[in-house]
């Protein structure tokens, strides 16, 4: 079904709104043009009853002696130019149809006459004048010739109206261009941006609604291709990250089985093969956890478990791992008994995640700090809290360090740093157990990463 576009009805929505208008102005103007027309006709009449009546006393009564029939001439010109029957009377004279006796002795008997009377051919004005006593004078005139003076101004008045109704159509065809090109060139962009364009760009034209159209459309074209941009440096990484391992694993199997590894050595390149394999696993298992994070159908299963215990197990297999590399460990795990209400197996996974990290980054004698335990200055909070002697991170660094790969863009080349899966995937399981991860810098001069987790697993927001 093709929908009737803004283009066809803001200039016929005009038109109307116009249309009416005009209609009411004319409704309202025409009974007001037609009082007027008809005031203005009896006004006219009534002075050329004054001045009929005036040349007709001069004339026939005060110049007896000599009739002035100049003066006679041009009022019978100035009558018949307005089409007036004009009457001269006395008391008793038979009179014919619009006039009547009551005419005729109003002006003998020197009173004035003033009527509108309708006739067998239509409407009439009637003024009467004394002209002496006896003697009157009484003009006629159709209504229809005196409404004849006002037909001008009806002309001007509806040549005006159709004028607005013109103007005002126009108005609304350039009005309606005006807006629905933008809203074409922004519905272009949006379709352009849908097939997989990123560099789309459109100028902001319009009324300012139909501009902010645009400007939002732009920085939505931007922030699509920094995601995606992003998200092709992620996967590169991430490649980058499952290549290393399967190297290894695939060279030391090909040396093993082409025998050049010799027989006391074959533990050692095993463990060495089991160890990748491991590894790769690991992030494999982070690149799905983060995924499912990111669909939410990640499983959280809280149960009630001591805090302690998960702290000291975590402590224990950490310390070890810290000593074979030269590391120092140091224990801050709250050993006092803390139940509490969460996912151990996901607190597990937020812990080895922010170890792995820290190893990662921290020379051989530098301090690594490991935190489990209850907030003493909030109630209902616990935290889990590694601190490293690493590089550490810059302010910009800290904004971007819970984002995927960001930090490994970064630093690529510079220092050893990771995929950046692990600090994402810390962050998003924070989320998901009712908290949040934070990054800050340490005291023993690295970086310093918390999480903090509510007991109850209640999930409300973290302090």
């Amino acid at each position: 079904m093709t929908r009737p576009s803004l283009a066809r009805r803001l200039p016929l929505a005009m038109a109307g709104v116009a249309l009416i208008a005009v209609l009411i102005a004319a409704l309202v103007s025409w009974p007001l043009l037609t009082a007027a027309a008809d005031v203005t006709a009896r006004q006219t009449l009534a002075r050329t009853a004054d001045l009929t009546a005036e040349v007709l006393q001069r004339t026939y009564v005060e110049g007896v002696r000599g009739p002035g029939s100049g003066n006679i001439a041009r009022l019978e010109a100035l009558l018949a130019g307005q089409q007036v029957s004009a009457f001269l009377v006395v008391a008793d004279a038979e009179v014919q149809d619009p006039l009547t006796t009551a005419d005729v002795a109003a002006v003998t008997g020197g009173d004035e006459v003033s009527a509108k009377r309708s006739t067998s051919t239509g409407s009439a004005y009637i003024e009467g004048r004394a002209v002496s006593d006896g003697l009157g004078v009484l003009l006629v005139q159709p209504a229809a010739v005196a409404n004849d003076l006002s037909e001008p101004a009806l002309r001007r008045l509806l040549l005006a109206l159709l004028l607005g109704l013109t103007v005002a159509a126009a108005i609304g065809y350039w009005l309606a261009r005006r807006i629905t090109r933008p809203l074409g060139h922004a519905a272009d962009a949006a379709n352009a941006m849908g097939a997989g364009h990123r560099d789309v760009t459109i100028a902001p034209e319009g009324p300012q609604e139909v501009a902010d159209i645009a400007i939002a459309l732009n920085r939505l074209s931007a922030a699509l291709g920094e995601s995606e941009g992003r998200q092709r440096q992620f996967f590169l990484t991430v490649s980058h990250e499952l290549r290393t391992p399967l190297t290894s694993i695939k060279g030391y199997a090909e040396a093993l089985a082409d025998g050049v590894v010799d027989a006391p050595d074959v533990p050692q390149v095993a463990g060495v093969v089991r160890t990748e394999a491991d590894h790769l696993d690991r992030l494999v298992a982070d690149l799905l956890d983060l995924a499912r994070l990111g669909a939410v159908d990640v499983a959280i299963q809280p149960v009630d478990v001591d805090l302690a215990d998960v702290g000291a197990d975590a402590a224990s297999v950490w310390a070890d791992r810290a000593g074979r590399i030269g590391v120092r460990f140091v224990d801050e795990v709250v050993r006092t008994p803390t139940p509490v209400r969460t996912d151990p197996v996901r607190v597990r996974q937020i812990v080895d995640n922010l170890m792995e990290n820290a190893l990662r980054v921290t020379g051989e004698g530098a301090p690594v700090v490991l935190r489990v335990g209850p907030l003493a200055a909030v109630p209902g909070w616990f935290e889990v809290e590694v601190r490293d002697g690493g590089p550490g991170l810059t302010q910009d660094d800290l904004v971007v360090a819970f984002e995927p790969g960001e930090l490994h863009n970064r630093y690529r080349g510079i220092r050893k740093v990771g995929s950046g899966v692990g600090l994402a995937l810390v962050a998003r399981l924070a989320e998901r157990l009712g908290g949040r991860a934070e990054a800050g810098a340490s005291p023993e001069g690295g970086a310093a990463f918390r999480v903090v987790l509510p007991i109850s697993g209640s999930g409300t927001p973290a302090p």
